[in-house]
Formats: C-alpha cells, sequence, structure tokens
C-alpha cells in the first residue's frame, strides 16, 4: 500500500483500506525503506512544488503566475472533451524520465523482491510500478476528473488497474487510451467508520439526525422523511445515534498546504455571538501542521468566553490527525473546506461550503459538487453568520446534504475491497 506526503488528499484515499494489509502499513514513495539520497532529492522536487505554488496563489502579483503554472501542469480537458487523448504529454514524459533516473526505485524494488502487488493512490508510483516490475498495480483515482500523467505513456499495452471515483472518471481514463476492462467504479474509498458496513444503517440515522439541526423550520425535514425512513426497518428506526448534539456543529478544515488558515480566524469571529450562546459549535482543523495549530489556538484563546464552543483537530502524525478528524466528523453538521477529495465527503449527507479551488481537479470537484446540489460556495467568511443562517433558516443546507446523501457513492472502501477479493464489485 503506497501513497505520497502531498497534501493530505493520497493518504485520505488509501488510508481506509488498511485493513487489508496484515501490518496495518502505508509506505510513503518518498519514505520508503532503503531509499537513497537521490532518490529523496528528485522527490523534494516533486512534492514540494505543488505546495509552494498553492501557497504563493494566495501571494498578490506572484499568485496569478502561480495559478498559470498549476493549470499548466496540472491541465485537465474540459468535460465536454471526449475526444481520443492517448497521446503522452510532456509531463508524462517528464515522469517517465524522473522513473528511470531512480523516481520510486525504492518501493519498486521492495515490491519485487516480496513478489507482492501494488495498490497506490499515487500516479508515480503506479507508473514505475508498471515500468519496473512484474507485479499487479492497482491505482485509486482521488479526484472527479484527472490529468493525462495518471495514465502511461502506452495504455492500450498498460496492466495498470484504475479504481474510478465517478463514471465520468471511467470515461476520462477511456479517452486517455485505458482499456474497458482495467478500470472499475468504485467510488471514493470513505472511512469504514463513518460509512458503516454495506447495508449499515448508521449512515442514514446520522443523516436523519443532521437533517433536524440543519433544518429548523422542519419544511425540508417533512418532505424527506419518508424517503429516509423507507430505507430503514422499524428495528433501525428505534436505533439512536448517541452524543449527537442538538447544536449546529461546523467543521472548517484547511489544505494540506496550510493555505486559507486566516479564513478560519474570520468564521469564529463572525459566528462567535451564536459560538458563546450555544447554537454553533465550530471545529478548526489543522491537520498535521503545527504551526497551522497554534494558529487556531490563539483564535480560541482570543473568545475566552467561547473556549468551550470552538475545538482544534490536530495531529502529530496523519495516523492520528485521520482517526481524530473521523471522529470529528460524526457529528459534524456542515463541511467548510476547499473542494479537495473532501469534495467526496458529501456523501455522507454532509453539505460542503466550498473555499476557493486551487488547481484544475479542485476546480472539477467543485464544478461536481455545484452540479449534484451538495455543495454551496462561500460567500464573505466575515459575515457567514448572515448567509450561512440564512441557507440553515431557508432549508438550503438540508437540501444539500441530501442531495450529497443521494447522488454521490459511499460505498468506495467495500467495494475496492470487494473486488481485490473477487475480481468483480457488486456494490453500486
Amino acid at each position: 500500500m503506497v501513497s505520497a506526503n502531498m497534501g493530505y488528499g493520497h493518504n485520505r484515499a488509501i488510508h481506509p483500506l488498511k485493513v487489508l494489509n496484515q501490518d496495518k502499513l502505508i509506505i510513503q514513495s518518498n519514505e520508503a525503506p532503503g531509499i537513497s539520497g537521490f532518490e529523496k532529492g528528485l522527490w523534494k522536487i516533486v512534492l514540494n512544488s505543488y505546495e509552494y505554488l498553492s501557497r504563493a496563489s494566495k501571494i498578490p502579483l506572484l499568485g496569478r503566475l502561480a495559478t498559470k503554472i498549476l493549470d499548466w501542469m496540472l491541465f485537465i480537458p474540459d468535460k465536454s472533451n471526449i475526444s481520443e487523448l492517448s497521446h503522452p504529454t510532456f509531463p508524462v514524459r517528464y515522469l517517465l524520465v524522473a522513473v528511470k533516473l531512480g523516481l520510486c526505485k525504492a518501493i519498486t524494488e521492495i515490491t519485487e523482491q516480496r513478489q507482492i502487488p501494488v495498490i497506490t493512490s499515487f500516479y508515480a508510483p503506479a507508473i514505475a510500478s508498471e515500468v519496473l516490475t512484474t507485479q499487479s498495480v492497482f491505482c485509486i483515482i482521488c479526484d472527479t476528473d484527472l490529468n493525462r500523467i495518471w495514465v502511461s505513456d502506452k495504455p492500450s499495452k498498460s496492466r495498470i488497474t484504475y479504481f474510478a471515483s465517478l463514471p465520468r472518471v471511467v470515461e476520462r481514463l477511456k479517452t486517455y487510451g485505458v482499456q474497458e476492462k482495467n478500470i472499475v467504479f468504485t467510488g471514493f474509498p470513505l472511512p469504514l467508520e463513518l460509512t458503516g458496513e454495506k447495508n449499515s444503517t448508521i449512515l442514514k440515522l446520522r443523516l436523519e439526525k443532521r437533517l433536524r439541526n440543519l433544518d429548523p423550520s422542519l419544511n425540508f425535514h417533512s418532505i424527506i422523511k419518508p424517503d429516509l425512513l423507507n430505507h430503514l426497518n422499524e428495528d433501525d428506526c428505534c436505533e439512536q445515534v448517541e452524543t449527537y448534539p442538538d447544536k449546529i456543529t461546523i467543521t472548517y478544515a484547511v489544505g494540506g498546504a496550510g493555505a486559507q488558515k486566516e479564513t478560519g480566524r474570520m468564521i469564529a469571529k463572525s459566528l462567535f455571538r451564536l459560538i458563546e450562546t450555544g447554537r454553533i459549535r465550530l471545529n478548526l482543523v489543522a491537520g498535521t501542521r503545527t504551526e497551522v495549530r497554534d494558529y487556531f489556538i490563539k483564535i480560541r484563546e482570543e473568545f475566552p468566553n467561547g473556549q468551550n464552543g470552538i475545538n482544534v483537530i490536530y495531529g502529530h502524525d496523519f495516523n492520528s490527525y485521520y482517526n481524530n478528524f473521523n471522529v470529528c466528523l460524526e457529528t459534524t453538521d456542515i463541511l467548510w473546506t476547499k473542494p479537495s477529495e473532501l469534495s467526496f465527503y458529501c456523501a455522507l449527507g454532509m453539505p460542503i461550503i466550498l473555499s476557493e479551488a486551487i488547481g484544475p481537479q479542485e476546480k472539477a470537484n467543485l464544478e461536481w459538487l455545484i452540479e449534484i446540489g451538495a455543495g454551496v460556495i462561500q460567500e464573505d467568511p466575515e459575515r457567514c453568520d448572515q448567509w450561512l443562517m440564512n441557507l440553515i433558516d431557508n432549508g438550503k443546507l438540508a437540501e444539500s446534504a441530501w442531495n450529497g446523501f443521494m447522488k454521490a457513492p459511499n460505498n468506495g472502501t467495500i467495494s475496492i475491497i470487494e473486488y481485490l477479493s473477487t475480481q468483480k464489485t457488486t456494490v453500486h
């Protein structure tokens, strides 16, 4: 199981599949055992470029140039473009040169020596494993659309099996020349502690609780409740989701690069009166970055009378952060974040407030969320006490929660596990 320390998306995509690994171990491509100093240097160039450009996109004057470079590096054709695009692009050729120079050498030597298949959520280990090993390769697509770099230079001859997050990803892979037999529509792998096992009711019960909080007028809830209860049997209806709070819980999460952390302060300042009176609870998610954690802690200290209503979510490494974040989401009503891989978490029946997209893949994610009605683009964060509460009062966010639950796949983890066990999947 192979990931890469490039933001949180690639780790978040593969982490739910640790149940497949006896050692519960995910190897980071850039930290593989036996990695050479030269390969570490190659990885530093690859992994740091996106983070630097993401941060630079917020800097006046430099921001426009950084955005153009990001868009060029991660270019995704318009979704209406279904023409044949199998010809290798410059980034594809560049990646192959890097692989021949030694990128992913450490991880491919391990897998070839142990004669084991590779499951990865990052394109570089997938391509390198195909070039340098004879083992089976499985690759998880982490967004709603993808750059040509995810596919080899000779796609019709590739042995990589792709786990597609959406039907539109299936079609995109076909335009890149991937054979249909090597594409499996699974959905994005969400944590089982949030989705439950196959046919579990915990997801629906949490949604019902969430709809009550997001629809205080009960106008939307009264329309949807019969449909929701149709999914549950009589015993399920008696089941309770303990500790779910009556107050509305908003979770604001920054990306792996730490960009947009300042928005967290704007949200806390605008909503503070509602936090102080107990109507709102705010989670500020710092991820694994100590500087973001300290920044959010200072925000909480600015409002001593409301400290019980502002929580800072942090982990010293991705594993602890991932676990803490999932616990936080169990009682989250609204997820506020940039349209990263967290876009797929709308499938939990959770409305997404969308901050600014960075890069073509996030723009594609944003477009998809708006298209299915599961996301709402943020307005001025400094006035969210007005527009956000209006969205709650008129039932708009309850509607978004329902749309995400109904229209986004939530069985990705089970589908992938089933496919790897049986070479087929029955979950849709």
